[in-house]
């Protein structure tokens, strides 16, 4: 071997030994540096530890400042745990379980403090806590609108006479709000002075409109199950009226119908006539007026005995002694056959009335308007009704 190969071997060993002993020392520092970092990250949150343990509040503000401090997006619960990121695999397995430890205090803490702040009486500018001893603020009692106190109490009178509530569309087409019912198409009711139009269709029966009676819902019914049916119809209902103190274009209907083989005319006053002893008083009397329904024959408006004077004569009953109710009638055979039932086989009594008349002549209501005023001083008398 000549003496250049041999220079040149001695020369890159020397530049291996050099450069080892630097790499060696660069890891080292690299692991000092490592190490300071997972003691400071270990310390800081060892501080904070100690501080959400002994932390203590007077004011909501410092809840506030609480949550802030360590569970907001840039809050210490975040910071610790980027730092966290940049340990090593073994360290992090070191550190993980005090960051875990460190957030779940945190939380849990803050959830406590939260808790306890709701169930203080905190004052108006929440810089201070109230006097706990003074007397308890309850706030104004409410009640229950009027007429959902008659509706609920119709409901619960059908109820137990085996009557099911059934509900549906206030949109609807004039099928089964008109055709379907027996209503002739020059009917005063299809036109526009009474009945809200949605849109106007090529036929007669495709036409769309704002339901003028809860009826539709018993079409639907029929149409769609089998004898023996006992429902009521209970919902909002729409006609184009002027409004005043006796009319409105809204207001609210219950119909009912009981189909099943054998039913007469006698079920229907029987039904009617204990209705009118549990809404009203248990003296009260019905009298039944002939009258004329397009889906019923014969039909019958139904009139109760006044139960504010007795029978003698008053503003309510316009002297008579009797208050109209509302309007019933045999189910007439040509609606049977519309919805597909054998008339030869069913019969069936149908009947309906304006919840609105009901409350006012419960509650002795002359305008009809107060209903949808929203009068506070109005729907205060019917607290605890």
């Amino acid at each position: 071997m000549n003496k250049v190969k041999i220079n040149k071997w001695r020369t890159f060993v020397i530049y291996f030994q050099v450069n080892s002993s630097r790499l060696y020392l660069v890891s080292i520092l690299i692991y000092l540096c490592i190490q300071k970092i997972t003691y400071v990250v270990i310390d800081k949150v060892n501080q904070s530890i100690k501080e959400i343990e002994n932390f203590q509040f007077t004011t909501l503000e410092e809840v506030e400042k609480f949550r802030l401090k360590f569970l907001s997006r840039k809050g210490l619960v975040s910071q610790y745990f980027d730092e966290f990121k940049q340990l090593s695999g073994e360290e992090k397995r070191n550190v993980g379980k005090l960051m875990n430890q460190f957030k779940n205090l945190a939380e849990s803490k803050f959830a406590e403090l939260d808790e306890s702040s709701g169930d203080s009486a905190v004052g108006q500018s929440g810089s201070e806590l109230s006097d706990l001893t003074l007397p308890v603020n309850l706030g104004q009692v409410g009640s229950i609108h009027p007429l959902s106190i008659v509706r609920q109490r119709i409901t619960e009178i059908f109820a137990r006479m085996g009557f099911t509530t059934s509900e549906g569309p206030e949109i609807e087409s004039d099928w089964y709000n008109f055709s379907a019912l027996n209503f002739p198409e020059n009917h005063p009711a299809r036109e526009m002075q009474d009945t809200f139009y949605v849109s106007k269709g090529e036929k007669v029966e495709d036409d769309i409109l704002l339901r003028t009676h809860t009826s539709n819902v018993q079409t639907r019914l029929m149409e769609h199950n089998k004898p023996p049916l006992r429902s009521i119809m209970i919902g909002r209902v729409y006609r184009n009226e002027a409004i005043s103190a006796r009319a409105h274009c809204q207001f609210h209907q219950v119909e009912g119908i009981y189909i099943d083989k054998n039913v007469s005319f006698r079920d229907l006053k029987d039904t009617l006539y204990h209705f009118a002893k549990e809404m009203f008083d248990k003296d009260t009397e019905i009298r039944l007026r002939p009258s004329y329904f397009p889906f019923t024959e014969p039909s019958a408006e139904i009139d109760i005995s006044c139960f504010i004077c007795k029978g003698d004569g008053c503003n309510i009953c316009k002297h008579s002694g009797w208050v109209e109710i509302a309007g019933s009638g045999m189910v007439d055979p040509n609606v049977l056959i519309n919805v597909g039932i054998d008339p030869e086989e069913y019969t069936g009594f149908a009947f309906g009335m304006g919840i609105e008349r009901i409350t006012m002549l419960k509650y002795g209501i002359n305008d009809l308007r107060l209903f949808f005023d929203n009068d506070v001083r109005f729907l205060n008398q019917f607290v605890g009704a």
